[in-house]
Order: C-alpha cells, then sequence, then structure tokens
C-alpha cells in the first residue's frame, strides 16, 4: 500500500469514527455527487487510466454496480486516483456494513462491481464478490478502452441534474425496493419523477417495477418516458426488446435492438442474436444476416453458439447453402447435446443435398 492510499485510509477511518460524510472531497471529489442516504460501509482504492497506460484528461466518475442500480461514488483526482467508502442503499443506522464469517463482505456489496464512467470510453469492472473486509484497500486499475461510433450508456445523464427532492425520492425509492416494498417504491419513483419530469432513471426503475409485477404495457409506457427523457439512456431499450421477445413481438424487437445498437455497439452484445433473430421472423434477410455475423463474431462470454445456428438459417433462405453448412456444423461441433441438435442435424441433411457438388 502506497502512501497516498495509506493517507486515504487514515481519514476515512477518522471520518467514519467521527461520522463525518464528506470523504468524497478528500480524494479529490465533489462530496455533492455522492448519492444521498448511502451509508459507509468498506473503504476502497485506486486508480483510472486509459488502454495505453495514460491517465485521463478529466476527472472521470466513479460507479458501484449493483443487482439493482447504479451508485455514484465520486471523481478521480487530476491524477486519476479515487478513494471512497463504498455504499448503496442501507439502513438508516449509519452504522458499517456487517460482515459475513471470516470477514468477507456482506452479500448487499458482494453482488457489486466497481467500474469508472467516461463518456466516450467502456470500463473494465472490478468484482467485489471475493474481497474480504479487512483486505488491501487498493482494487489497483481501472482501465478505460475507447468506444467508436458510442453515443448511448447504461448511467442517464439527465441524473446529475435531478434537484434534491427528487433525488432523495429516487434513493428512498431503491431503499424500499431493496426491502421489497415495491408499492412504497413505486410511489417514491413517481413522486421523483413528477418533481423531475426528465428523470429517466426513475422512469427505468417504475417500468422494472411494473414488469416485475406482470404488468407489460405499464412497463412500456415507464420505459417510452425513460427514452423521452433521455434518449441516449440504453436501458429502456434493452427491456423493451427483452418484452419483446417475450411476447414474439418482433417488429419491437427489431426496433429496440436497432435504436440501442445505433446508440453503442457495444454494451449490450446480446443485441445483435435478436435483432437477428426479429428480422429473420420479420423476412428482412439482409438486416438478419448483418447483425447474425456481428453475433458470431463475439468472443468468451457474449458468444453463443446459437448465433452460428441462426447465422446458417438465414443463409439458407438467402439461397446461401455452402455457407450455411459451414456454420451449422459449427453449431453442431461447439453444441453437440444442444435441445434442438438433433433438429439441426436433420436440417444440415436436407441442406447439404442442395450444394452443388464440386
Amino acid at each position: 500500500m502506497n502512501i497516498f492510499h495509506k493517507i486515504l485510509l487514515y481519514l476515512a477511518m477518522v471520518s467514519v469514527l467521527m461520522g463525518g460524510d464528506d470523504f468524497g472531497s478528500l480524494a479529490g471529489n465533489d462530496s455533492r455527487e455522492m448519492t444521498p442516504g448511502l451509508r459507509p460501509a468498506v473503504f476502497l482504492s485506486g486508480k483510472v487510466v486509459l488502454s495505453d497506460g495514460t491517465v485521463p484528461s478529466e476527472h472521470v466518475l466513479i460507479v458501484l454496480v449493483c443487482t439493482q442500480a447504479s451508485y455514484p461514488q465520486g471523481y478521480t483526482s487530476s491524477k486519476g486516483h479515487f478513494g471512497f467508502m463504498a455504499r448503496q442503499t442501507g439502513d438508516s443506522s449509519g452504522g458499517p456494513a456487517p460482515m459475513h464469517a471470516e470477514g468477507s463482505l456482506a452479500s448487499e456489496l458482494s453482488n457489486c462491481e466497481i467500474q469508472a464512467s467516461l463518456p466516450g470510453f467502456r470500463s473494465d469492472s472490478i468484482s467485489l464478490a471475493d474481497r474480504r473486509y479487512m483486505d488491501n484497500p487498493d482494487l489497483g486499475n481501472i482501465v478505460l478502452h475507447p468506444l467508436a461510433n458510442a453515443e448511448g450508456y447504461t448511467i442517464s445523464a439527465t441524473s446529475a441534474l435531478a434537484p434534491k427532492e427528487a433525488r432523495k425520492a429516487f434513493e428512498k425509492g431503491m431503499e424500499d425496493w431493496k426491502k421489497l416494498k415495491n408499492a412504497d417504491a413505486a410511489r417514491d419513483f413517481e413522486k421523483a419523477a413528477g418533481i423531475y419530469p426528465k428523470y429517466a432513471a426513475a422512469w427505468f426503475a417504475l417500468g422494472r417495477l411494473s414488469e416485475l409485477a406482470g404488468h407489460e404495457d405499464d412497463a412500456r409506457k415507464a420505459y417510452a418516458q425513460a427514452i423521452d427523457a433521455d434518449p441516449k439512456y440504453l436501458n429502456p431499450y434493452e427491456r423493451l426488446y427483452s418484452l419483446g421477445v417475450k411476447e414474439e413481438n418482433w417488429q419491437e424487437v427489431a426496433d429496440a435492438t436497432a435504436h440501442l445498437l445505433r446508440l453503442n455497439p457495444f454494451q449490450f452484445p446480446s443485441a445483435y442474436y435478436y435483432n437477428a433473430a426479429a428480422n429473420l421472423k420479420l423476412h428482412q434477410w439482409d438486416a438478419a444476416e448483418k447483425s447474425a455475423r456481428h453475433a458470431v463474431g463475439l468472443e468468451g462470454k457474449d458468444r453463443t453458439p446459437q448465433a452460428d445456428y441462426l447465422l446458417g438459417v438465414i443463409l439458407v433462405q438467402k439461397k446461401n447453402f455452402g455457407e450455411a453448412v459451414r456454420y451449422l456444423h459449427t453449431f453442431l461441433d461447439e453444441a453437440p447435446e444442444a435441445p434442438n441438435a438433433e433438429m439441426v442435424r436433420r436440417q444440415l441433411a436436407a441442406v447439404e443435398r442442395l450444394v452443388p457438388a464440386r
């Protein structure tokens, strides 16, 4: 631990012991950006760098991303360093977060990640799942990768402009949601959106609650309000295409995925697969093929063998039988035990008969 982190840790401990809640400014952060109503949990520090190893020329927002929401934690210093007490909506006691056995972080933080947020860049994530309460607070470097042609983000720009009362209502809504008081949470989010109609995050939260309650029409209306409030906010587009897939509303899937991919072709890679599937259903062969080729080109956890099958089916529709055979074979090689594998084998045999002999 270098001297910078030792000083931050000392100041953080003093802040907690003295009941202070203004640690953000000690790390070069503006404490006014800290989410209201959050409580101390565990001190974390680190540095944000660009993919070429240099420090960003502007202050970068550090965000705690958990299951239900994102919690801004403050900004980096001019040299890229950050340090803060990681906090999300908690009880009203203001006490430190509880620990599991052997000093691991409480579950409310163990399902969280730390990310950096800067327009035009994609952030690596650092998971808190395996961290222990007394671990070295230094998380190391969070790397930002430049995005080409990215205009949309998963954090709404309008949230930073929300007036104090609207932010307070929103945070109370997140607190109630965490406690499974969904009806109270919905009222809180409605209040926040009523005070500040451009509060896209509040509209999105209302949509999620409606969707979880099985009220899909109300969810769609709330997501539409979120998009109207902030057209570059990606999350409502993702939920709209998910609803469309569930209900087999392929036009809705095609439209929502197209908007999302136009705004940011990186954040939700599964949108390529669903855009291809929707356009296949709509007999838009060229659009389907374009998205399917993107889907098969993905790597790691973003890639699914079903994309190869989908592209194979699209190529059959375009009478490109030779290339279709190749992708159907790839699917069976990668997922021989898939539920639809036997059906694909029969389809492959039929398509192979259509390939002209050399």
